[in-house]
């Protein structure tokens, strides 16, 4: 197998030009990198990744950490941001810290000695200053960080309303909100705009917190439902919440969306499969990935970024869990 001193020797140059022209640092005239580049296809070299990362104290990893990948969100989101990662040459290492501020603490402290290019968090486990202390770069993804970091996240506030909203149009009078965990930033955004938009009118509702998870959500759903058959509308703030609700629903014989309007979040491939499908403030998952991935690739090489704080806008998809008249 050729090293780089067989290529320098082919190239008729010497070890440091080749070293140059491979990490990208200091000068190669454009007759020498001709001869390196021909000289790397000849033998078919290929640099040894370990040995370039200690001596530019960076690799091409990039390293995704989310909060717990059993939420179909998080893994379309992974989809995008590796998509476009391997386009420009760098691979992603996907992290799963279960909201756990030590796990999370653990991953980045674990990359950073195997010289991770930058990260992509998803997570809010830990305060915004320390991240702001790491010394590569980061663009935080869906839950925003206080403070400079580049971030990209969704219109929660904005998409919250048009949901309740539209439960409101098709006459729900006695909607309970499912707020998600308090101090997750998408799901404090979403209860700001299901109590702005309900603020003004006469219906009844109650808010109630819980996670992100399909068997919670059916269990808190079947528990309301049974201690308020007058509830007539659920505003979750995630399509597995919503479908969770959707089965407790079920469990009842309640009739979706006759007896029970429910409407979810995000627009995960989840909320096409469930029948009836899910009404949804729909996401743009995977843009959301693929600009939050170009950002940080932008920073990692020294490119300006045109925004650092990029909003993506979210649109009302109805299906089946509400009425497609208004009242």
């Amino acid at each position: 197998m050729a090293n780089i001193r067989d290529v320098a020797k082919e190239a008729g140059v010497s070890v440091a030009t080749v070293s140059r022209y491979l990490n990208k640092k200091g000068y190669v005239g454009q007759k020498s990198a001709a001869k390196i580049e021909q000289a790397i296809q000849k033998l078919n070299y290929k640099p040894s990744l370990v040995a370039r990362s200690l001596s530019t104290k960076q690799t091409h990893y990039i390293g995704l950490i989310v909060p717990d990948i059993t939420n179909p969100f998080f893994p379309e989101l992974a989809r995008a941001v590796e998509d476009i990662a391997l386009t420009y040459g760098y691979t992603v290492v996907l992290c799963n810290s279960d909201g756990n501020p030590e796990k999370e603490l653990h991953y980045i402290d674990t990359l950073q000695q195997k010289y991770i290019a930058g990260f992509i968090i998803t997570t809010s486990s830990l305060d915004a200053h320390h991240y702001e202390n790491l010394t590569i770069p980061i663009v935080a993804l869906d839950r925003k960080i206080e403070g400079p970091l580049p971030t990209v996240s969704s219109q929660n506030k904005e998409g919250a309303k048009v949901g309740t909203n539209h439960l409101i149009e098709r006459g729900c009078k006695n909607v309970i909100c499912l707020r998600g965990p308090k101090g997750v930033g998408p799901a404090d955004e979403r209860l700001a705009g299901f109590i702005e938009a309900v603020q003004d009118t006469s219906i009844q509702t109650e808010i109630i917190e819980c996670s992100f998870q399909f068997d919670v959500a059916e269990r808190i759903v079947k528990k309301a439902l049974l201690g308020n058959p007058k509830i007539d509308g659920i505003f979750a703030s995630s399509d597995v919440s919503a479908a969770g609700a959707l089965k407790a629903a079920h469990a009842l014989d309640l009739h979706v969306p006759n007896d029970l309007q429910i409407i979810g979040f995000d627009n995960v491939s989840l909320s096409e499969m469930t029948t009836p499908g899910l009404t949804t403030i729909a996401q743009d998952i995977y843009k959301m990935g693929a600009v939050a991935a170009r950002m940080l690739i932008k920073t990692i090489e020294n490119l300006p970024l045109e925004e650092k704080k990029v909003q993506i806008p979210v649109e009302l998809i109805q299906r089946g869990t509400t009425r497609s008249e208004k009242i």
